[in-house]
């Protein structure tokens, strides 16, 4: 019986030790084969989740109109840095004195009736007809509406870094504390006029590359008059989606302009414009068969309408906010001066192209 016992249990053990060696020389294979296996479906899925990546940014890159458009050669990039300008840096360091000049050329307001003054903000640096149209506001206002001496230019270009302050959210305040302390907060009116790319997100695109600016965003534009007495102010906005800012705006003294509505693209930026439609069509054309904001607004959004049904965009459908205090504010500072002759903007309007080409009708 114990020799029967005694085979039995050698005969188990054989058996265990067979078993055992076989699973630890297969077990090396196996774990070669859930590693191949393993490597083999990470790079599926790096490879899958590349694409997806691909197609979103493809997709994102297609339907994202607000995303400013490519520039070709001739417009500006960081590769038309001025040299004499210094280095980016520099340039920031700058900013103190150069607001600082652009402030102390202000002149006293005009006493005995109300004044205007004019800030103009051209935000994107990539693109000359931002600059242009910041320019042509300025001009037209200083020429037509009599307010020389009262306005200021904020540009984001290589061109202008040593003739103007750059564009930003705090050359903005301090261009709006400075006409603030030199405007009567009962009597006189800030126009505010700002150009751009507008993004869905209701941000306004401020960029001058190397530069990282911030992007303005209606409650930013709010808040720059907080602790100031402004009180009658005129805000128009030339972007994509720039009625996103009117609630954040709007006020018993102030009125909103927009070129679009809150979901809509304006037009007429790009490489081969010299101002936007928008543009044009309330400054060159408003303004100078008008001396009312109200209806210089009725006739560019007649305008606008008319030149995108012929182009076959979606009207972008121009907004306008306001009020009978401002614009008994405004009747009152219109009856005071004598506006000059029409100021034309000099160059021709280019002819736009269809919708499927990298056109003039690139959404802003």
């Amino acid at each position: 019986m114990n020799a029967r016992r005694l085979l039995l249990t050698f005969a188990l053990a054989f058996s265990l030790g067979v078993l055992t060696t076989v699973f630890l020389l297969q077990r090396p294979a196996q774990q070669a084969q859930i590693a191949a296996e393993t490597d083999k479906s990470d790079s599926s899925r790096t490879a899958d989740s590349s694409e997806a990546d691909k197609t979103d940014g493809d997709s994102a890159a297609k339907n994202d109109s607000a995303t400013p458009p490519e520039t070709d050669a001739d417009s500006s990039s960081d590769a038309d840095w001025p040299a004499d300008a210094g280095s980016p840096e520099q340039l920031l360091y700058a900013q103190v004195q150069m607001m600082n000049t652009a402030v102390a050329q202000l002149t006293s307001r005009t006493p005995g009736r109300p004044n205007l003054y004019l800030i103009a903000f051209a935000g994107d640096g990539e693109e000359n007809v931002f600059r242009n149209e910041a320019e042509y506001a300025e001009k037209l206002f200083r020429e037509r509406f009599d307010a020389v001496g009262h306005t200021l230019l904020l540009i984001n270009n290589p061109s202008t870094l040593l003739q103007y302050p750059i564009a930003t959210l705090s050359n903005l305040q301090t261009a709006v504390d400075a006409v603030s302390e030199r405007m009567d907060g009962e009597q006189d009116i800030l126009l505010l006029f700002l150009t751009s790319h507008g993004s869905r997100e209701h941000e306004l695109y401020v960029a001058l590359d190397p530069l990282p600016l911030d992007q303005i965003g209606p409650d930013d534009l709010a808040d720059l008059f907080l602790d100031t007495k402004i009180r009658n102010k005129v805000v128009v906005i030339s972007a994509c989606y720039s009625g996103g800012f009117i609630d954040a705006l709007k006020g018993p003294a102030t009125m909103v302009i927009t070129a679009a509505r809150a979901d809509r693209t304006s037009f007429g930026c790009g490489t081969q414009s010299a101002i936007t439609d928008f543009g044009r069509a309330l400054l060159a054309n408003g303004l100078n068969d008008n001396d009312s904001f109200p209806a210089a607004f009725t006739e560019a959004r007649k305008l606008v309408d008319q030149w995108e049904t012929r182009a076959g965009e979606e009207h972008s459908e121009p907004q306008i906010a306001t009020t009978p205090l401002i614009e008994s504010r405004l009747k009152a500072w219109r009856e005071a001066i004598h506006p000059g002759p029409p100021v034309p903007f000099n160059t021709a309007r280019p002819r736009r192209q269809s919708k499927d080409t990298t056109a003039l009708t690139a959404a802003r």
